[in-house]
């Protein structure tokens, strides 16, 4: 027992115990940096999920209330988000709010959406005509076709 103390009190006098934990720590400080930097990511992400949710179900909620403009709707609906997610103890900056409000109002039925046909081009066609560069002032309103172009 006697040995053991003397390893133990020539370990902690010589400085090697220092040493090591220096060396030691050098070693872990990355690691649990890396652990602290990859905690906030998975939380931060938590955070956007369940405010993104939360938008949605905001949103969806406010789609059928017909005393309020749009605009209203989404004042509304941001209060109603920012002031939730405060009262559960999430800090969360107030333009991360109105985006996910915004998004949610893009993928709602508020946001009417017009499906694009394929390869739709619009222009000017001018039939049954050569026109020389000198002489594009002569041509007449008859000759000329505007409007949508499918290329079927």
């Amino acid at each position: 027992m006697k040995m053991i103390n003397d390893i133990v009190y020539w370990f902690i006098s010589s400085g090697t115990a220092a040493v090591l934990f220096i060396f030691a720590w050098k070693y872990l400080k990355p690691v649990l940096e890396a652990k602290k930097l990859h905690a906030k990511t998975l939380q931060e992400k938590e955070v956007l999920d369940v405010l993104e949710k939360l938008a949605d179900t905001t949103v969806t909620s406010l789609v059928s209330n017909q005393a309020l403009t749009g605009h209203d709707k989404f004042k509304e609906a941001t209060k109603i988000v920012g002031g939730t997610l405060a009262d559960k103890g999430f800090n969360v900056n107030q333009t991360t709010v109105e985006h996910a409000i915004q998004s949610a109002y893009e993928k709602s039925d508020l946001t009417p959406t017009n499906p694009q046909p394929n390869q739709v081009k619009t222009g000017v066609t001018v039939t049954d005509a050569t026109i020389p560069t000198d002489k594009i002032e002569d041509i007449s309103a008859g000759q000329i076709k505007t409007g949508v172009i499918n290329n079927d």
